[in-house]
């Protein structure tokens, strides 16, 4: 490792995007199979590797996901004042409509994987790990040019029930990928004077 790719990290990280516009062009086999390796390539609690993978392409279950967004968006936005319920409603929130690609992301609470190395105190380092493979995939997407973005405003039992998981499977994301409409270096909602990001801090003791 060098400084250049620690400059091409943070490049990817600077330029790293919820993306909510997507074209409609599909992605290539070779492009899908460079974002499964990112994944294979995740680090993971004992090597448990608990995230399960659903790439949604049947169009009655994608508008049932729709369906489900469009459920707790309503809901969402009653819990805002009249003010800032009119800056919500202007929020672009998901890529449902044109992402070509879409996948539903779900953890396995108990895999056989791993043998319950290292989380037997912290239980919790399953869904860690799952949230450290998006992540991954999040920036080998970038570092394609291409847009992810994550649809949070779901129902995790509804989405449970609506892909018919096993019952050790958990809910952690909907994921839209695609080529993006524009390329931007202001996140939507820093444009949108939605809040700017908050600098981390750190105590010491």
């Amino acid at each position: 490792m060098d400084d250049g790719h620690a400059a091409a990290l943070l490049d990817l990280m600077t330029w790293r995007r919820d993306t909510r516009h997507f074209r409609r062009d599909p992605l290539t086999p070779d492009q899908l199979d460079r974002l499964r390796a990112a994944l294979d390539m995740a680090p993971s609690v004992g090597n448990a590797r608990p995230w399960r993978v659903i790439r949604v392409r049947d169009a009655d279950l994608r508008a049932r996901v729709r369906a489900e967004f469009d459920r707790c968006n309503a809901a969402a936005a009653e819990r805002y004042d009249d003010a800032t319920r009119a800056e919500y409603a202007q929020l672009k929130l998901a890529g449902l409509d044109r992402a070509p690609e879409q996948f539903a992301v779900f953890t396995d609470t108990a895999p056989d994987a791993g043998r319950a190395l290292g989380r037997r105190t912290m239980p919790q380092t399953l869904e860690q790990s799952t949230a450290m493979a998006v992540h991954g995939l999040w920036l080998t997407a970038r570092a394609m040019n291409l847009g992810l973005g994550m649809v949070s405003i779901l129902d995790p039992g509804r989405m449970r029930a609506l892909f018919d998981v096993p019952d050790d499977w958990r809910f952690t994301a909907y994921l839209c990928i695609g080529h993006t409409e524009f390329e931007d270096d202001t996140p939507l909602l820093h444009r949108a004077d939605w809040q700017a990001n908050l600098r981390t801090e750190w105590d010491e003791r």
